[in-house]
């Protein structure tokens, strides 16, 4: 699992795994799922981050397994 932020394009990618991408959809106004050829998500993107998420620091970001 990767964690892309990436300040310029102001958006977020989560790449759950690598497994090649066939299809994208938009399932809400600037959020995106990838899906393999399994019809599984492996990606999400979020686009305009920082109005979604105006407290967000990415150098601040922790991973927590449960």
């Amino acid at each position: 699992m990767r964690l892309h932020v990436d300040k310029k394009a102001d958006a977020l990618y989560l790449r759950l795994d690598d497994s090649k991408i066939v299809e994208s959809a938009e399932v809400s106004p600037g959020v995106i799922l990838d899906y393999n050829e399994r019809n599984e998500v492996v990606g999400i993107e979020m686009l305009d981050l920082s109005k979604r998420a105006p407290n967000l620091k990415p150098t601040a970001l922790e991973f927590e397994a449960v």
